[in-house]
């Protein structure tokens, strides 16, 4: 008879919880190996090809050698290119130095939380949140403070609820603008507002996700690492895997303080090294060649978001607001809380997304996996046909229900 294999792994594993947009996206790919025709709208990501002359780069960087181990921190070159980027596109002043190049803006985060949180430290993160956050926090020890949001706010925390929320435990603080889920946008006066608080706290760290920032419908990212009062304790998280379609290359950076960037340097040597070498060749020519399709796909985003608001108007109780970036709609839809399919009681979004996946066969994410439970994450990342396809089902569906 086979040990029951809990017993056998650590509490910390034990009490790590999966990632609902992998799982979802599993349950979808589950059944749609049974032949059923399943739309899966609940992975955040492109789904667009990486622009050919980005190919073109990897497939110089084999022919041309770079098959070995790379540097823990990333390439010279692409650490340079992301110096020369920052300067370019946020008009902030790095060295080399305080960038490190990591397998994801993921393994940035995870590293970030490791070096910097210990047991009992709190960090202070903006709902909705990333799904991944949560349990990064948990990982290292650290206690997550989550600032509640409203979607009449667009899903904004108010600089009020920040201020409260600070303790002497508070050790950081942590967002993303353009946001997953919401796609809300922090204007530059609102950083500005957070900022000013922040510098009242000398001990506290911000940690800016802008994975996002490409896919920005506002005409301009704002980033909080502009504020010179607080720069020297801003982070800066960013990649290529949305802005230049590239999700399967695994390449992500940091902006930081040089004892921290030392420090995330030191840890991820012990994890995995550097990046793949010819992931990091091809970021440096993204980050330095043609932006043209990276702009062709923010406009796209942009359409299909006004054509998915468009559509979901017409379906009664959604609750919905405009997101400003990224590729997703994260409505409210506690309407549908409570009503019948049958035997089949709706009590939740984690229901409803399981009535949807089985019954219109669109696979989406409940909102409780982002701190927001009486809402439901659209990625519109997906072709016009499809878009419409799964707005339509999800019409029918929810008509069903009494």
């Amino acid at each position: 008879m086979e040990t029951d294999t809990i017993n056998l792994l650590s509490e910390r594993i034990n009490a790590l919880s999966e990632s609902e947009t992998i799982a979802m996206a599993k349950k979808a790919r589950e059944l749609a190996s049974t032949g059923v025709d399943v739309i899966n709208l609940s992975l955040g990501e492109p789904d667009f090809q990486t622009p050919a002359h980005i190919k073109e780069a990897a497939k110089r960087a084999i022919d041309d050698g770079y098959t070995f181990y790379t540097p823990v921190p990333g390439y010279p070159e692409l650490r340079q290119a992301i110096v020369d980027k920052l300067k370019r596109d946020n008009d902030l002043d790095y060295k080399t130095e305080n960038i490190v190049v990591s397998t994801g803006a993921k393994q940035c985060l995870a590293n970030l939380m490791l070096c910097l949180v210990n047991p009992g430290d709190e960090v202070i993160v903006f709902t909705p949140y990333w799904v991944t956050y949560r349990e990064i926090i948990k990982l290292s020890g650290g206690k997550a403070v989550f600032l509640e949001s409203s979607i009449e706010n667009d899903f904004k925390i108010s600089p009020e609820d920040l201020r409260a929320a600070i303790t002497p435990n508070t050790k950081a603080i942590l967002y993303s603008s353009p946001c997953n889920p919401t796609g809300s946008v922090y204007s530059k006066e609102e950083l500005q507002e957070i900022a000013g608080i922040v510098a009242q706290h000398e001990h506290i760290i911000v940690i800016a996700d802008e994975i996002y920032e490409y896919i920005n419908f506002t005409g301009k990212h704002e980033t909080i690492a502009q504020f010179e009062t607080i720069k020297d304790r801003v982070i800066i998280v960013n990649g290529v895997s949305k802005g230049f379609a590239m999700t399967g290359w695994r390449l992500g950076y940091m902006a930081a303080p040089r004892q921290i960037a030392c420090a995330c340097d030191k840890m991820q040597g012990q994890f995995t090294s550097g990046a793949c070498s010819i992931a990091q060749k091809a970021a440096v020519e993204a980050l330095t060649g043609d932006m043209l399709p990276t702009k062709d796909m923010a406009a796209a985003f942009l359409r299909r978001r006004d054509m998915v608001l468009a559509l979901v108007k017409d379906i009664p109780g959604i609750k919905s607001y405009v997101p400003q970036g990224a590729f997703y709609l994260f409505p409210d839809m506690s309407f549908y809380f409570g009503r019948r399919s049958g035997e089949y009681t709706i009590k939740n979004a984690n229901d409803l997304c399981m009535y949807l996946l089985n019954d219109a066969h669109v696979s989406l994410v409940p909102g409780n996996a982002f701190g927001a439970p009486d809402c439901v994450r659209f990625s519109f990342a997906a072709s016009d046909e499809k878009l419409k396809d799964a707005i339509e089902r999800i019409k029918n569906s929810l008509e069903k229900l009494e």
